[in-house]
């Protein structure tokens, strides 16, 4: 689509400065849908289909599939129980294994710089497509798009009404394997939700009047070192005062009561009070020091057990509790955590440490979400990803969205995994600061109701014992085994389920591009087909299944599975037809150059095949709103059916940055 002469190539840099700015607010160009599918693939080469099968261990699953990752999550965390009992060197080797179940995504989508050379279109033309397209032009696609087929099994299903929903009994006494878990000794609140750091402080300043109580205090507070962090830190910095005036601790005698250690941590840790003071202004300087690490890295855990580590002893000269803050937005390195989880908390427990925690809500059912960052020269705008989930030890919702690896924000009524696990274990407290961030991409503003969410809790014992008693049941390992067979961030599975979502203005790319995406299709209609089916055939599982949130993990699933294959068969429809009759749009609005045409989800749709499916999802989802209302899931389900099923291609502007100053370009952050 281009003409006169005015060509965007694909190796202009265009294609990498979309995937990582996402949308832009700012173009000239009506805004897009909330629910737009971003972040393009850049696979040009051809996909060799592969046999196909209707159930699980078959065709697509067979070759990179459940039963692959369910051994090396089996061996994964026999390992992790098997760390206390091995040698140094073997034990260091054996928790590299155990980090891979946490391996991060490719920095594709974040790290590739946003700002690469734009050339300037001066023609004022009309793009996209200015004629049209000959047969020949069409051959490669449409032979793709003719083997692609939806299961037609789907229209012959029984009603929704073959789900057997299980009551929620808010009073229901916990499972035994809950009871057996609870230790000795004061458990800490995992969720205590507040409105800011004012409340959140006005809470802490009550804990350490209580701990005074008993006898002096040592509080050391654990910064984040993130550049999100800059604005929280300051405000609790300027909050440091008012606490120690309200403790009746300023210029009085018996101000050495408390005193004060401050520790920060990214890729490294620094502790910036030596000795702990009880010097207001001192306290102050030091939080005005915790510095920016660069790296983007936060080793959470690791910083919590050594700060612990390091103030043991003073504490035992001086006859001191400890207590301590952590003051992060994200959730900390997977590998990190993975690893050292239960030696922070063993380490706090030995020392008679609680930790506290002024956090953010965790995203539902996945590891991390997007910030919203301007580029002060450019004016472009980044999505910059950051660790902010799951509130599981494992996750327990699909990592796709259908089209592509995930990228909402959709809040999960409660932390993360791993501080809320260290709150609980040593009697402290997670408190959640659950408002929407204003720079975070795709966030929501939802408060879930404390008596709503009390079935659905999480499971905050060791990921060990969460693994076992999971393995029990087929319900749970099946569903965790689609939700890792159909991951995005398998590499294998990204060939096949990680779909185009921006296509090149110039036709003849556009066709190659839609050709290559049509081949995916009917491996990924098969890979689809084949998980419903399998979730199909657990229904008696699901019925005795008695945990409310392993029930709502079922049902949200299945809805998913069969609303996707309606939106992958109408993606691979509507591209068919656009390629047959492009639509057409100007190649400049003002200053702003046409850059890519974007899929978008609508509620229009093109094709009676997929009909079936989009009732029955309908049906489904509504399932989900009825039976799990007011939480998490019925949330998705409300925001899935809003979503529409059919999609759209949309002209995506951008205005062009020439760097023409002497400074240089700024680089771009990693949270």
């Amino acid at each position: 689509m281009a003409r006169n002469g005015a060509t965007l190539t694909e190796d202009s840099g265009l294609h990498q400065d979309r995937r990582s700015r996402g949308p832009l607010p700012g173009d000239d160009v009506a805004p897009l849908d909330e629910d737009l599918v971003e972040e393009a693939g850049d696979e040009e080469d051809g996909v060799s289909p592969r046999r196909r099968g209707s159930v699980l261990n078959s065709g697509f699953f067979q070759s990179f599939g459940s039963v692959f990752v369910s051994m090396a999550v089996h061996l994964a965390v026999l390992i992790t129980l098997a760390l206390l009992m091995v040698d140094q060197p073997t034990k260091e080797k054996l928790q590299t294994i155990v980090a891979e179940m946490f391996e991060e995504p490719d920095e594709e989508f974040v790290e590739v710089e946003l700002d690469q050379q734009i050339e300037a279109v001066t023609e004022q033309a009309v793009s996209v497509v200015s004629a049209a397209p000959t047969m020949g032009a069409l051959g490669t696609a449409s032979a793709a798009a003719a083997s692609m087929q939806v299961d037609q099994s789907v229209a012959e299903r029984a009603e929704v009404s073959d789900v057997a929903i299980t009551g929620l009994n808010v009073l229901a006494p916990p499972s035994e394997r809950i009871i057996e878990e609870v230790p000795e000794g004061f458990l800490g609140d995992p969720r205590a939700i507040v409105d800011d750091y004012d409340e959140a402080m006005d809470r802490i300043t009550q804990e350490i009047l209580n701990n005074l109580q008993k006898s002096n205090v040592l509080l050391v507070w654990c910064f984040d070192q993130s550049n999100s962090m800059k604005d929280d830190q300051r405000e609790i910095r300027d909050r440091i005062y008012r606490v120690y005036e309200e403790l009746g601790l300023v210029n009085a005698a018996n101000s050495d009561a408390l005193t004060t250690a401050v520790v920060s941590y990214g890729q490294g840790y620094i502790l910036h009070t030596k000795p702990p003071t009880n010097e207001v202004n001192k306290i102050k300087f030091a939080i005005e020091q915790v510095p920016v690490d660069e790296s983007g890295l936060e080793n959470m855990c690791t910083a919590v057990g050594r700060a612990i580590t390091d103030h043991r002893s003073y504490c035992m000269r001086t006859q001191r509790r400890m207590m301590l803050v952590l003051v992060t937005d994200e959730s900390g390195e997977h590998e990190d955590n993975a690893a050292y989880v239960e030696a922070a908390i063993e380490a706090a427990k030995a020392a008679r440490c609680k930790i506290y925690t002024l956090g953010r809500e965790a995203v539902f059912g996945y590891p991390y979400a997007f910030m919203r960052w301007r580029h002060p020269q450019t004016n472009h705008i980044h999505w910059l990803r950051i660790n902010r989930g799951p509130e599981t030890a494992f996750v327990e919702q699909l990592q796709t969205n259908g089209f592509r690896r995930r990228h909402d924000a959709f809040p999960s009524g409660f932390g993360p995994y791993e501080q809320c696990r260290m709150a609980r274990e040593t009697g402290g407290i997670y408190f959640m600061l659950p408002s929407l961030e204003s720079n975070l991409v795709r966030g929501e503003k939802r408060r879930y109701e404390l008596d709503i969410m009390r079935p659905y809790r999480v499971d905050l014992r060791s990921r060990a014992e969460c693994f076992f008693d999971r393995d029990k049941s087929k319900l749970q390992t099946t569903l965790w085994d689609i939700i890792y067979t159909l991951d995005p961030y398998n590499p294998q599975a990204a060939k096949y389920i990680e779909l185009r979502v921006e296509f090149s203005p110039e036709y003849p790319t556009f066709v190659k591009q839609v050709d290559h995406e049509l081949k995916k299709l009917p491996l990924y209609l098969t890979a689809l087909a084949a998980a419903s089916d399998t979730v199909e055939k657990l229904l008696y599982e699901r019925e005795q299944e008695t945990d409310p949130r392993w029930q709502a993990n079922y049902d949200l699933m299945r809805a998913h599975l069969v609303a996707y294959q309606a939106r992958v068969y109408e993606y691979g429809s509507y591209l068919q037809a656009f390629v047959q009759k492009p639509e057409v749009a100007p190649l400049t609005k003002g200053k702003a150059v046409l850059v890519h045409w974007d899929i978008t989800t609508r509620k229009e749709t093109m094709t009676e095949e997929s009909k079936p499916y989009i009732e029955r999802s309908i049906a489904l989802y509504e399932t989900v709103i009825q039976n799990h209302a007011g939480t998490p899931w019925a949330g998705v389900a409300q925001k899935e059916i809003k979503r529409g099923f059919g999609v759209k291609l949309v002209p995506d502007y951008h205005v062009p940055y020439k760097h023409t100053g002497t400074e240089p370009l700024m680089p771009i952050p990693k949270y």
